[in-house]
């Protein structure tokens, strides 16, 4: 059947591979039907995931069918409409044994460590699955992503009429603002680009939209909307190192600052400003199950829209073509979506 495999940086083929096998215990048999492009993919395709491992099929965000079960499965029958919960772990970790399932010592992300889903069928732990009934692939397709903005709000323990600040509009930036709006916080977004500001404002509907200004001139329009104050929570969602050193200046005294990006170099900052204000800085990586089932019940009755979100196509055999213009800010995409041939 056929695959995409990323061989190293920059480089995709379009792939012939071998049919997935039968399922064992606990496995099940998925038929591929949609797969999201996410920043992750992206870094791995421009040489900047840390945890990146090639030659690699990619995709993590995905819409599956149930097509068999092995033997002890009960959770999803074959027919079922799924979301996938990319991240492998092994359950019998020091992690794991904590309730902290997305940051096992032996994770194995899809896509990132081990070879995803941008291909027809493959198999996966049936206890990674997550069935809807009335979502759609592409919505099923969704669901990580926002699973990674869930579980940064949860992180950052966000709080309604809290003053909120979201740097860095990109998908992760986007996915964190929905759940800031089921929080009631008061959220301002900061960015470089006009055009994802734009976004924010008009159909995110975010209170505040701050444009960053490289020498600092950002920072009074900042203190303007907070009264001086700063925030008492910021998520910097970009994966730049300078944008993450710096993100300190913005948090207010007794704030939380919530890393959900990610960047392979070093990040730096002058402690007294940290101890001074008694901050508490807070790493946030992938989710946890009940991200995933709490996203697809806010999907389902209607509290997350997904309609805004997905703004271009592209199938296998375009995929290689399109995939540049999805690595550029300026094309106005918010999420990619692939359509996985049978």
């Amino acid at each position: 059947m056929k695959a995409i495999l990323l061989e190293k940086p920059g480089k995709f083929e379009l792939i012939q591979t071998p049919e997935a096998a039968k399922p064992g215990p606990g496995e099940a048999l998925v038929r591929v039907h949609r797969v999201g492009i996410c920043g992750t993919d992206i870094s791995g395709y421009l040489g900047k995931m840390p945890f990146y491992s090639y030659p690699r099929i990619p995709g993590h965000e995905l819409g599956v069918e149930v097509l068999e079960v092995g033997s002890g499965v009960s959770q999803v029958s074959p027919g079922d409409r799924c979301s996938v919960e990319p991240y492998i772990n092994n359950e019998s970790s020091f992690a794991s044994r904590r309730g902290a399932t997305n940051c096992c010592e032996e994770l194995k992300v899809l896509g990132v460590h081990i070879d995803g889903g941008m291909r027809p069928r493959f198999l996966v732990p049936a206890r990674k699955l997550h069935p809807s009934q009335s979502l759609t692939f592409e919505q099923l397709a969704l669901v990580e992503t926002l699973a990674i903005g869930c579980h940064a709000v949860n992180r950052g323990q966000a709080q309604a009429g809290e003053h909120v600040l979201v740097i860095g509009a990109g998908p992760i930036g986007l996915s964190a603002i929905e759940f800031l709006k089921i929080a009631k916080s008061n959220i301002t977004v900061l960015d470089v680009n006009s055009q994802r500001l734009e976004f924010c404002k008009n159909t995110m509907k975010v209170d505040h939209v701050v444009k960053f200004a490289a020498d600092g001139a950002s920072l009074p329009a900042l203190q303007e909307i907070t009264a001086g104050h700063l925030y008492t929570l910021v998520i910097d969602a970009t994966g730049n190192n300078k944008s993450m050193s710096s993100a300190l200046n913005y948090v207010g005294h007794t704030g939380r600052l919530v890393y959900v990006g990610i960047t392979t170099e070093e990040i730096s900052f002058p402690h007294p400003l940290m101890h001074r204000r008694e901050m508490t800085l807070l790493a946030s990586r992938n989710a946890l199950p009940s991200d995933f089932t709490r996203i697809i019940d806010l999907i389902q009755n209607g509290q997350i829209d997904t309609r805004p979100w997905i703004t271009h196509h592209s199938s296998m055999e375009s995929l290689i073509g399109d995939f540049p213009s999805y690595t550029r800010p300026e094309t106005g995409v918010i999420k990619a979506m692939v359509d996985i041939d049978g």
